[in-house]
């Protein structure tokens, strides 16, 4: 089973994005989609694989919240 944790955009650098995700921020590897500063994407070990809208975004982070 795979897990995908959402991250909102914050700066792109070539194929690297600095991303915001639970309170903290990391770098991802964001090769594989065509994405933009502000949006939301689905993140597994450190590679951005999907686009999403802020509002499943929101959604996603809820559900987390109630896993901990």
């Amino acid at each position: 089973m795979c897990l995908t944790i959402p991250g909102k955009i914050v700066s792109i650098e070539r194929n690297k994005a600095l991303i915001s995700q639970a309170g903290n921020t990391k770098h991802v590897d964001i090769s594989l989609i065509d994405a933009k500063i502000g949006e939301y994407v689905l993140v597994q070990a450190d590679m951005a694989v999907q686009k999403i809208s802020k509002q499943e975004a929101e959604e996603s982070i809820r559900a987390w919240k109630l896993l901990k």
